[in-house]
């Protein structure tokens, strides 16, 4: 049985990340986290995710429970998530990290912390999203600099970050298979009259409005015909069921930070 703990657990994703664990046969939760001043602090997490009593109330601090856990599943804030990860670290517990926003600051020190434990970290739990990672890697090589690549992403209209933590990571991802560096070649809107479209710059975009889950697509064009690569999430229970796949993965494998397609495409599947 894996023992987990869901951090960020009334949020949208931490909610439905309890309801898929409490389905599972071969996992239990063990306990479930909020920021310090959250109002349902001390409230059962079951009665939040809306299924019932567990038996498990909501705490602010993830040392009152880490150590009954075998893995931490975090969707919260970047300070936060920083924050639980150094106690996953001095408990030496596995994690499945799922926030985005971070800065390049703050992703350093996560790289440097998860690097100790065993952990999945990625923009994007959505198990198609990784298949589509892994497809454009391919198809950029196969295209070459023939073709001008533009990502476009949208998401609900509550979204903190922006461009999507995937956005960023589909354009790293077709940036490093044609051989630019995405700090010299993005850009991130246009405005006004810029001009003729360089040749090897790479377009990011992002849309905001409703309740879009979210939507990912990347789009090569050249003279005479467009190939666009989409993953479209039609609800966030894509997500959570990454998670939850990832966190069965991550407990058996070997220490360090990994990514979700070794969960796809891993060895410890």
């Amino acid at each position: 049985m894996i023992h987990v703990v869901v951090n960020g657990a009334c949020g949208r994703m931490g909610r439905l990340i309890t309801q898929g664990v409490a389905q599972q046969d071969d996992m239990q939760l063990v306990g479930a986290t909020e920021f310090a001043t959250h109002p349902e602090i001390g409230a059962d997490v079951g009665v939040v995710a809306g299924i019932g009593e567990l038996g498990i109330a909501i705490t602010s601090d993830l040392n009152d429970v880490i150590a009954d856990a075998d893995v931490a599943i975090e969707f919260s804030t970047p300070d936060a998530s920083l924050e639980h990860l150094r106690q996953v670290v001095e408990a030496d517990k596995a994690m499945v990290l799922a926030t985005t926003g971070f800065n390049g600051d703050e992703l350093a020190k996560v790289h440097k912390l998860a690097s100790k434990i065993k952990c999945v970290m990625a923009p994007n739990m959505s198990l198609g999203v990784n298949v589509m990672i892994q497809a454009l890697e391919l198809v950029a090589k196969a295209l070459g600099d023939d073709y001008d690549i533009e990502v476009i992403e949208a998401h609900h209209n509550y979204k903190a970050d922006s461009p999507s933590g995937t956005a960023l990571r589909l354009a790293e991802t077709v940036a490093a298979a044609v051989g630019r560096d995405l700090d010299e070649v993005g850009v991130y809107g246009r405005h006004g009259i810029i001009g003729p479209r360089p040749k090897k710059q790479i377009g990011v975009h992002a849309i905001r409005g409703g309740d879009i889950a979210g939507d990912h697509t990347v789009m090569f064009a050249t003279e005479g015909e467009t190939l666009s690569v989409v993953h479209r999430a039609h609800s966030p229970e894509a997500f959570a069921k990454g998670a939850i796949r990832a966190a069965r993965w991550v407990v058996d494998a070997p220490r360090g930070l990994h990514d979700v397609s070794e969960v796809l495409f891993g060895k410890n599947q």
